[in-house]
């Protein structure tokens, strides 16, 4: 089998080594560098020059990046083309809306860290982790149940199935409003001095606020819907207790933090359901 996989850094870089663990040797397209990089260190068996050649390719790449190498590229009839974008509606649009010779299955790997490139990738990276595939009216199930078996050797335990508009709308609230939340939280003056007055709490939600602001802007771009209404939800929320500090309406702001404490109660037994 025949396995590409397009972009080698955190994600594309983690996926040609849990491959490699798995018994399969994957050849990898980036830049020059990147691929001379994963070369030395037999992370990849080649350098991509013809796609036709590959059974699998995994697409790795920003989602401008990913549509148009997915957009520009000629694959083997019956191909698997899986991207690993952070967004699924406007890449299932543009690739659904032309005819092809190869199977598309959207992915979304639910693993990542605050750093990124191929040095920082690793072949634990999705170990115990989920993996979301969108279907639609044209999704191939045979596709899909090659790539269910392919991740669990990866390391995936879990995996979700949704559709697009279902995986955009979870992840502008569960990744991409998270990360805004953090960005703006950092801008505090009372960030300066920090070191030894925080237990902990300050590094959680700092750990992701150093974002590559060009690849977030795009995301947010492209779900600019439901990032834009997550985001809305949260402002109101905040000014209910923005409005209680500011009155001095003690049993308000009890019965706010009262309601959060029982719904991160709820979210916690949903999880050990699942």
């Amino acid at each position: 089998m025949n396995i590409l996989v397009a972009g080698l850094g955190l994600i594309g870089g983690s996926t040609a080594k849990a491959l490699r663990r798995a018994g399969y040797t994957a050849d990898g397209f980036d830049r020059p560098q990147v691929t001379e990089a994963a070369k030395r260190e037999k992370v990849i068996g080649g350098v991509c020059e013809d796609t036709r050649k590959y059974d699998v390719v995994f697409v790795a790449l920003p989602p401008d990046a990913a549509m148009r190498f997915i957009e520009e590229s000629s694959f083997r009839d019956g191909a698997v083309v899986a991207d690993f974008c952070g967004i699924k509606g406007e890449i299932e649009r543009r690739i659904l809306s032309k005819e092809r010779n190869f199977r598309y299955v959207g992915c979304h790997p639910m693993a990542g860290k605050e750093v990124s490139g191929f040095e920082n990738s690793t072949e634990t990276l999705f170990d115990g982790a989920s993996m979301i595939i969108v279907r639609n009216g044209q999704t191939d199930a045979g596709a899909v149940e090659f790539l269910k078996d392919l991740y669990a050797r990866m390391g995936f335990s879990m995996i979700r199935e949704c559709t697009a508009e279902e995986h955009d709308g979870k992840i502008a609230y569960t990744s991409q409003l998270a990360h805004i939340v953090s960005n703006a939280y950092v801008k505090s003056p009372q960030a300066n001095g920090f070191y030894g007055f925080t237990g902990g709490s300050f590094q959680d939600m700092t750990r992701i606020a150093g974002v590559d602001e060009k690849i977030w802007t795009r995301l947010y771009m492209l779900n600019r819907e439901a990032i834009t209404r997550e985001l809305a939800f949260l402002v109101s929320q905040l000014q209910q207790y923005l409005g209680a500090l500011e009155s001095g309406d003690e049993a308000a702001l009890c019965a706010l933090l009262r309601e959060g404490r029982l719904r991160k109660e709820e979210l916690d037994k949903e999880r050990k359901i699942i």
